[in-house]
């Protein structure tokens, strides 16, 4: 089954068969470099989908992706492409990072916090709590920059910001 035939077609308002997609490749992980492919394809519908099933397939099995971190990594530099972004923002935070890759991804995530999508911004502070959850040297700032959106955020990002903030430990 081609993985990107199931993710074509339709609009950005359905995620089409990315379930089926995460599926095929939760059967057979070979698949998984064509689903990775399909981030940088030129449909952005595509583009979508796949950071969806990719998305759901790190919440269990993050290991799977982490021989692909250096590209993840490097697309969550270069998208401007608001639904790769928010998924990048929750995939990343899951893999092994070094120190110097961790201070980058929560240097990343804070510059997500100047998007136009209330949605980006609301998984780029989830993604930097999950980060501070692994590289505690970053609870700090971390926490601070939680705080602050809870106060001046949009409603998502408020609400948000006090579930995190209730499950961060104490500084």
């Amino acid at each position: 089954m081609d993985v990107r035939a199931l993710l074509a077609g339709g609009d950005r308002r359905s995620n089409r068969q990315s379930n089926h997609a995460l599926a095929i490749v939760r059967l057979d992980e070979a698949k998984l470099p064509a689903l990775l492919d399909c981030l940088w394809d030129a449909d952005a519908c595509i583009r979508m989908r796949a950071a969806d099933a990719l998305e759901k397939l790190s919440r269990d099995q993050a290991g799977l992706l982490q021989p692909f971190k250096k590209p993840l990594l490097d697309l969550a530099l270069e998208s401007t492409q608001k639904e790769v972004r928010w998924h990048l923002a929750l995939i990343i935070p899951r893999l092994r990072l070094t120190g110097f890759e961790a201070e980058q991804v929560a240097d990343l995530l804070e510059s997500y916090l100047t998007d136009r999508s209330s949605i980006v911004k609301t998984f780029a502070m989830q993604g930097l709590a999950d980060l501070a959850k692994e590289h505690t040297e970053f609870r700090t700032r971390v926490t601070e920059i939680i705080r602050s959106w809870t106060k001046t955020g949009t409603p998502a990002m408020r609400a948000r910001g006090r579930i995190l903030l209730r499950k961060c430990p104490a500084d």
